[in-house]
């Protein structure tokens, strides 16, 4: 009878003793679990970042508190300006260039048979590590078109639509009656019609002699209104003969143009040596012309472009960062595709909507999601940007190139010995990357709430 008139209150009371019990063993049993994991996160992300921050206000030495001169020096000096600028340039070109071809590449692939193979090629740059990129693209891109690829087809298509030198570098013989004049070689005196005009010359390696080339031979006879000549190599092979004479085993110089100039300057005739290097000059009126062999014949062709230059340096970075990537973004968008409903597509389509309404209007709207997280996860790691920078530029393009994370490598360890103006400089990146990393987050939650 005492029991059951015990007060409801008691009751509740009792009740809620267990309950309240449970859960703080529910929470010291999480506690117990996050531990080694709380500990690893403070040790090597939380405590690096305060230090940081803290080392920041200290001289290079770490010995004086200096406030924020550092952070003052970090925007007034020229070269972390300059890597300011091109973070930016980053930031603006690289995340839209990869998430732009992977939005191409992923939507090729629902229209290839080869589909594996082709998404097999665009994603291996992903195996290779950053450094080994960068030695790829330095190479690719040398100015020497015997070593880099990318100028070695340069050089072929201009050669190919283009006059090339037939023997580069050659030079006139000296007292030979022959002068050099802007790259071009004529004679010292102007030439009467139906004389002659000869061009001994050095300068040339045998190697670079066509086979084609003939003993040279004299001058043939020149009639009225002609002018005639030989263009030689004044060199015998083992030694002899005599300079500014066409003797046995000297070699006519197949291939190279010869033009008579009047007066006024006018080329009024060319002709082009044959392999025994005899030429004739004809249609001439009487008179008086300078015989002249054009640069053209002898100027060294252009190396190729200068990739690697300060002024192109950025393009090749981008691009082999881009190179890199855009395999990623390929996969990610690819994935968000094949989850699309497609039914969506067709529909728009037995509408009459177009190829291009319906990627614009419908795969377009419905992959957002997805291209932002491409985009905004490729703008952190563009801002952290250091392999590729450090590896490519050679050392008179480094400036030029330089980025935020390779400048606070460079102050703090790369012969500036200031960590307090690296600190600074990593608070910085820090500061720039962290607003990109809370827009994943919050999508990351909203996603998962849906």
């Amino acid at each position: 009878m005492t029991a059951s008139l015990a007060s409801p209150a008691v009751v509740g009371a009792d009740a809620r003793r267990p309950r309240r019990g449970g859960r703080n063993r529910t929470i010291v049993l999480a506690i117990v679990f996050l531990a080694p994991a709380i500990v690893l996160l403070g040790a090597l992300v939380v405590y690096p970042i305060l230090y940081t921050l803290w080392r920041s206000f200290y001289s290079a030495s770490g010995g004086e508190f200096v406030g924020v001169d550092n952070y003052v020096t970090m925007f007034t000096d020229p070269d972390t300006f300059t890597a300011i600028r091109n973070n930016f340039i980053w930031v603006i070109v690289a995340p839209i260039a990869c998430t732009a071809l992977g939005l191409v590449f992923a939507v090729l692939l629902d229209r290839i048979r080869w589909a594996t193979a082709f998404k097999l090629i665009i994603f291996m740059p992903m195996a290779i590590s950053m450094l080994a990129a960068g030695v790829i693209f330095r190479t690719v891109f040398q100015e020497n078109p015997q070593v880099g690829v990318a100028n070695a087809i340069v050089v072929a298509v201009r050669d190919a639509f283009t006059d090339t030198a037939a023997f580069p570098g050659a030079r006139e013989r000296p007292d030979a009656g022959v002068v050099a004049r802007d790259g071009a070689l004529s004679g010292a005196e102007p030439v009467m019609a139906g004389g002659s005009q000869g061009f001994p010359l050095i300068g040339i390696r045998q190697s670079e002699i066509p086979e084609t080339a003939k003993q040279a031979a004299e001058p043939p006879h020149a009639r009225a209104g002609e002018i005639t000549g030989t263009v030689w190599l004044d060199l015998v092979r083992g030694g002899g003969g005599t300079n500014g004479h066409i003797d046995p085993g000297k070699k006519g110089l197949p291939g190279l143009t010869v033009q008579a100039v009047d007066s006024s300057g006018a080329v009024v005739a060319s002709a082009t040596t044959a392999d025994d290097g005899t030429y004739r000059l004809t249609g001439l009126d009487g008179g008086r012309y300078t015989v002249t062999m054009p640069a053209s014949n002898f100027t060294q062709g252009a190396s190729g472009i200068p990739w690697l230059g300060p002024s192109l340096i950025n393009v090749v970075v981008i691009s082999s960062y881009i190179w890199i990537w855009a395999g990623f973004a390929m996969i990610m968008i690819a994935s968000g595709l094949s989850a699309l409903d497609r039914s969506l597509q067709e529909a728009a389509r037995v509408d009459g909507a177009t190829e291009w309404q319906v990627f614009r209007r419908i795969t377009a709207p419905l992959l957002m999601p997805v291209l932002v997280v491409v985009f905004v996860t490729l703008i952190i790691n563009v801002l952290k940007i250091f392999d590729l920078v450090y590896v490519i530029p050679p050392g008179e393009s480094k400036p030029a190139a330089n980025v935020i994370a390779v400048e606070m490598w460079n102050v703090s360890f790369g012969g500036g010995n200031n960590q307090g103006l690296g600190s600074a400089l990593a608070i910085l990146l820090l500061v720039l990357v962290l607003p990109s990393m809370i827009l994943n987050v919050r999508r990351f939650r909203r996603e998962r709430e849906r």
